[in-house]
């Protein structure tokens, strides 16, 4: 009665080469390992990483001046042609040759509007001094107003007060120009201050951009060892992994057995209990029931021996009642040898050590499936150790010392503009000392202005005699003469200045902020030959090159390297993690690796055999063995209380005597049998009673056995081969998955997150607004406010003038006399005669 082993071949396929399929993605840095335990179950795939961002700083935000929407209608007024493009092209590429007259031609027409302007400024200021030098003549010589005369009429009122109004609106509207100069002057020193600390920004940005790239490849790449790792361990633990699983598999029908088995074995060793304890029981109760037989014999006879005596009176009537009484002892028990010898076997069989067998024979396949791939799991090893090896080239393959070169200049540029900004600020200094002066100037003449125009209504009395006007009024009109005199002074001098600024901002914010902002300037750089040297695609190894203005626009949208600079042309990423290709020559090198897993009988013939007979067995011990009863009819009392009524009517006191103590013998037989012989045939009854139904769990239990059993051995006998196939076949699919998934997760990482270029834009698009937004859109507000203050010069000159007269003292007395002579005409009178 032994466990039968039978060996069975069974072949695990798998293939070395799976490993290699990651070579190619790992070479790239194109995996990534999430940490995962050592399983027992090959996880699902883990959700996709991203990569770390790096945090950029805050840089200028674009908001247009208060003036802007305004300069730049009068801008697109006098310029509204489209960006010169092919005329710029002709004149970068002919630049070394002398200019020809069609191309010169073609620069005045588009600039025409710039020369008109220039020519109405140069106009103002050839004019206005040469007219306020004929006027101041004129003036010297009594004439053009000069002579202190006003000649008074009826309107001379409505003259000045329109001259007032029209002189106040002129200096109001001065003076608002003369407010945005200070304002313009207050924000180009602003934007010149923050120039510094904006590009450095942008700066320390792109830095920060050049430098994450790198890291992000190298984090990419460090992460794809992590992967090499984790398959290496799961190669290393392939035995708890792979044993593991196929044990989970025969525990679904084995474990049913196993149980039924130990449940056998339970009920086995109780049963033997139950008998031991069963002929226990039956000894000593046949022992009480012999002694208590024994003792009701001796006081028996000694009844019958005493009341046999002639001196025992009427004792004849107890003869036959005593004569009657018996004691019966009888214990039936069919014999129970069978089941006993049948128990015997069974529990010789030692169905725990069966048990253990079984277990310790499941729990071998882990050791049995390391020992079997220890060969290959060492080939595939060193595999993986030249793959971490490979992967520790892919930083010397890629170009990364470009972007190592654009940081230095970077650099370069920062320090720059540290040794620079002292002398900016120093010239900015200088540069708002003067607009400042210029402001002052202006604000000068509204000065002048606003006092005549103040002091003139304050001192006139309107019909008073022009050469009697106050002071106060004489005041008035020399500050408005003051005014017009500073504006012919020196209004020529700053015409020159808004002439300048004009034709040097204007341009700029024309010919570079403009195109900048709707980008045109980048497709100008984008021309063929422009720029020599600037063929990105071919330097990159492309096939197609890439304008600045696309890599521009993708930056904007922060879309990473992979789009933005066409990698995909140099790189078949979608071959290179093509992991699918390399499954046939998996399963043919994995081909070369046998498992043999033995087969296993869980029960011999021969126990099943005992186990059926040892289940009948228990099946008619079930109706021999009975529970035993004694005679209930039997009662000792009576009779002893019998004897004692005898005893009271003898008359013999020896006799008496002997009554007596037999009496007290029989109650004390009674006795016994109620304390000792009731109690023990109960206990004898409730094992008779457990091990009836200990034979009917038995008889259950063997059932259970050599059904679960029986199954379970044709599961081991039909599906052991299926099921090593299985697991193996899922233990394969599970390393090849981690480089599946990883390459489908490189992919994603690769074309969408490595090396997002917005900090690229951001620089572009930061050095507009510090260039264009904060400091040209500034300066053209200042010159536009100071034109727009020596436009309105020429109307404030001539108002201020004529209005002079009408508070200025003059020298000649003229009066208008709007008295009327009234002759008296007599009133007609009637007579009546």
């Amino acid at each position: 009665m032994g466990i039968r082993e039978s060996v069975r071949g069974r072949r695990w396929q798998g293939n070395a080469g799976a490993f290699r399929a990651g070579v190619g993605v790992l070479l790239l840095g194109l995996s990534l390992a999430q940490s995962v335990p050592p399983q027992t179950v090959c996880p699902a795939a883990a959700a996709p990483q991203s990569l770390t961002q790096p945090q950029y700083q805050d840089t200028v935000k674009d908001d247009m001046g208060f003036m802007a929407d305004l300069v730049q209608s009068f801008l697109h007024t006098v310029q509204p042609n489209p960006f010169p493009k092919d005329l710029i092209v002709k004149i970068v590429k002919d630049f070394d040759v002398q200019l020809t007259q069609d191309t010169i031609k073609e620069v005045l027409v588009y600039d025409v509007g710039f020369l008109v302007c220039a020519a109405i400024g140069v106009l103002y200021i050839v004019l206005m001094p040469i007219v306020g030098f004929f006027l101041a003549c004129c003036r010297c010589c009594g004439n053009c107003g000069g002579k202190m005369y006003q000649e008074q009429t009826s309107s001379v009122q409505c003259h000045r007060r329109t001259l007032y109004w029209t002189a106040l609106f002129t200096t109001v509207i001065i003076f608002a120009g003369n407010i945005c100069m200070f304002k313009s002057n207050q924000d180009i020193k602003e934007g010149v201050d923050q120039s510094q600390v904006e590009l450095n920004k942008t700066i320390n940005n792109v830095n920060s951009f050049l430098t994450a790239v790198p890291q992000q490849i190298d984090s990419v790449v460090n992460e794809s060892y992590r992967t090499v790792q984790e398959v290496t361990r799961n190669l290393d633990a392939i035995g708890p992994q792979l044993g593991t699983e196929i044990k989970k598999k025969f525990r679904a029908t084995l474990d049913p057995a196993l149980r039924s088995v130990t449940l056998l074995d339970q009920e086995t060793v109780n049963a033997t209990l139950q008998l031991s304890k069963l002929n226990s029981s039956l000894t000593q109760l046949q022992s009480s029931m012999n002694r208590i037989q024994a003792n009701f014999t001796a006081v028996k006879n000694r009844i019958n021996t005493t009341t046999s005596n002639s001196n025992c009176f009427e004792c004849s009537r107890l003869m036959p009642k005593l004569q009657t009484q018996t004691l019966d002892t009888t214990i039936s028990i069919p014999s129970l040898n069978d089941f006993q010898s049948a128990v015997d076997e069974v529990y010789k069989t030692n169905l725990k050590s069966k048990i253990k067998e079984m277990e310790d024979y499941f729990d071998r396949i882990p050791q049995r499936v390391t020992d079997e791939t220890k060969d290959v799991v060492q080939s595939s090893k060193q595999l993986l150790d030249d793959i971490k090896t490979q992967i520790s080239q892919v930083t010397k393959n890629i170009p990364l010392s470009t972007l190592t070169n654009v940081s230095g200049t970077l650099n370069q540029v920062q320090r720059e503009i540290g040794k620079l900004t002292p002398e900016v600020k120093r010239a900015e200094h200088i540069r708002w000392g003067v607009c400042l002066v210029l402001c002052c100037l202006v604000l000068l003449v509204v000065v002048c202005s606003l006092l005549g125009l103040v002091l003139g209504p304050l001192g006139l009395t309107p019909k008073s005699d022009p050469s009697k006007r106050s002071c106060t009024a004489d005041c008035g009109g020399t500050f408005l003469m003051m005014g017009a005199g500073f504006s012919f002074l020196y209004s020529w001098l700053l015409m020159i200045v808004v002439l300048l600024l004009f034709l040097l901002s204007g341009n700029f914010y024309t010919l570079l902020c403009r195109p900048w902002n709707n980008g045109q300037l980048l497709e100008l750089i984008d021309t063929p030959g422009l720029i020599p040297g600037l063929d990105i695609g071919p330097s990159l190894g492309l096939k197609t090159n890439i304008n600045i203005s696309d890599i521009y626009r993708d930056c904007k949208e922060n879309q990473p390297l992979w789009t933005t600079l066409h990698l995909y042309e140099l790189i078949n990423l979608e071959d290179l993690l093509n992991v699918s290709k390399y499954t046939e020559q998996i399963q043919q090198k994995f081909d070369r690796i046998e498992i043999t897993l033995p087969g296993i009988a869980l029960l011999s013939p021969e126990v099943k055999k005992q186990l059926s007979s040892f289940s009948n067995m228990t099946a008619n011990l079930h109706s021999t063995v009975v529970p035993q009863q004694m005679n209930s009819s039997i009662n000792l009392t009576t009779i002893a209380d019998a004897l004692d009524s005898l005893a009271n009517i003898q008359r013999n006191n020896d006799t008496r005597k002997e009554l007596q103590n037999e009496a007290r013998d029989l109650r004390q037989i009674q006795a016994d049998i109620e304390t000792t012989i009731i109690p023990q045939l109960q206990n004898l009854n409730s094992t008779i009673k457990s091990l009836g139904s200990i034979a009917d769990k038995i008889n259950e239990t063997v059932g259970e056995v050599l059904s679960n059993v029986g199954i379970a051995q044709d599961f081991l006998n039909t599906n052991t081969t299926q099921i090593v196939k299985t697991e193996s076949k899922k233990f394969l699919d599970c390393q090849l998955g981690y480089f599946i998934v990883y390459a489908d997760w490189a992919n994603l990482t690769i074309t969408q997150q490595v090396g997002r270029c917005g900090p690229v834009a951001g620089a572009v698009d930061s050095v507009d607004i510090i260039l264009c937004s904060n400091i040209v859109e500034s300066l053209n507000a200042f010159w536009f406010s100071l034109g727009w203050c020596m436009i309105f010069f020429i109307p404030s000159i001539i108002f201020s003038i004529k209005l002079a007269k009408y508070y200025r003292r003059m020298k000649y007395s003229d009066a208008f006399d709007d008295h009327l002579i009234m002759n008296h005409i007599p009133r007609a009178q009637m007579k009546f005669t």
